[in-house]
């Protein structure tokens, strides 16, 4: 079923996660992991401004900026939890630089969608779930959506 609201950078995810087996798709997560930017200088030095996810078993934290209607990302999720620094890597790469409404317009469900769900565990999940829900929180508080 297509999701119509579905913003073109997580739809090419969820194509390229979708294209694989299994034990593939387990290690483009873990490719994912790698990829996800360090926090800046601001959030390194003030993490008190940023929010723990607490649907996260790992200690997740982010924080949404909304500067003229474009949404920017900064997360931040232990090396040592490549599976969850796999998704936040996810949502910031698909989510970041977006509209406030591309942003609000992703499914709550959209971590169902990447054919995960037999390889990882269903609370790995939930914390995936868990971020989205609060980034778009905090991108309606922000931009008074």
């Amino acid at each position: 079923m297509a999701k119509t609201t579905l913003p073109g950078s997580l739809a090419a995810i969820q194509d390229d996660f979708l294209a694989l087996d299994q034990g593939e798709r387990l290690q483009l997560l873990l490719e994912f992991s790698q990829s996800l930017p360090e926090l800046s200088e601001r959030y390194r030095d003030h993490p008190d401004l940023l929010e723990r996810v607490v649907e996260c078993q790992s200690p997740v934290y982010l924080f949404v900026d909304v500067e003229d209607g474009v949404v920017r990302i900064n997360v931040t999720a232990p090396k040592e939890s490549p599976t969850t620094r796999g998704f936040a890597s996810i949502l910031h790469e698909g989510l970041d630089g977006l509209t406030v409404d591309e942003v609000l317009g992703v499914p709550a469900d959209y971590p169902l969608d990447l054919g995960l769900t037999e390889a990882v565990s269903p609370l790995r999940i939930r914390g995936m779930m868990g971020m989205l829900g609060r980034i778009q929180r905090q991108v309606r508080e922000k931009s008074g959506a």
